[in-house]
């Protein structure tokens, strides 16, 4: 999962770029009002955090300009503003949630998931009880668990990010830049082969022990999950 931190405080920026890390998100962040406009508009996201006294523009016209984008991004506001007042014109701005600083990284975490369940509920994954399905693999994203028929399979952190966003992009071809972006959160030389061993990785855990594959390469192009 990926998540967009917009936040001009250092300490409060670190905090939660290192606790949704840890957590197993991939994260952008932004310190400034106008870059994390720009990033919510050009990339997908899970959902965002976004503080509202920023620099340059502030988070309740950040997300005004998304909505008005048609960019449905779940948002939770986290502001030192804790007033009905201020929360009544957060949520009526187009935030889906409001926490008020100081904050329990916690709780904010519980809250993140929680959009995000709600976010998807007229996705298959929700139909499904929140676990994504390929012919007979299935994860589910919030129990961290992975299953191929009845076999339990162990998946480091990386690992179950690619397939997890190989599952939530069956039966299209994802080039290496995609794998990247959504899978990592910095950048890579083109040249590197991080993608291919990490592929490479997941492939020996989801299909060397199976006759069915369901990771293929598409030459010159990228990478599919999908049923032969």
């Amino acid at each position: 999962m990926k998540i967009l931190v917009i936040e001009d405080d250092p300490k409060i920026a670190s905090f939660l770029v290192n606790g949704f890390k840890e957590a197993g998100f991939v994260v952008d962040s932004a310190n400034d009002g106008m870059e994390g406009l720009d990033l919510a508009l050009i990339h997908t996201y899970d959902a965002a955090v976004i503080d509202l006294m920023l620099p340059t523009i502030d988070g309740l016209s950040i997300i005004a300009k998304m909505r008005s984008e048609k960019v449905m991004l779940p948002v939770i506001i986290l502001s030192a503003k804790g007033s009905v007042s201020d929360r009544v014109r957060g949520l009526q701005a187009g935030g889906d949630d409001y926490v008020v600083k100081p904050f329990s990284f916690s709780e904010l975490l519980a809250r993140v998931h929680a959009l995000i369940r709600r976010s998807a509920g007229s996705s298959d994954a929700e139909e499904s009880g929140g676990s994504l399905k390929v012919a007979d693999l299935m994860l589910d994203p919030w129990k961290r668990e992975v299953r191929r028929g009845e076999e339990v399979i162990q998946l480091h952190a990386r690992e179950f990010a690619l397939l997890e966003f190989f599952m939530r992009n069956p039966g299209r071809v994802l080039s290496k830049t995609a794998v990247l972006e959504n899978v990592y959160d910095y950048s890579f030389d083109p040249q590197t082969n991080v993608v291919d061993v990490l592929v490479h990785r997941l492939r020996k855990k989801i299909d060397d022990s199976f006759d069915h594959k369901l990771i293929h390469t598409i030459r010159g192009m990228g990478y599919v999950l999908k049923e032969a």
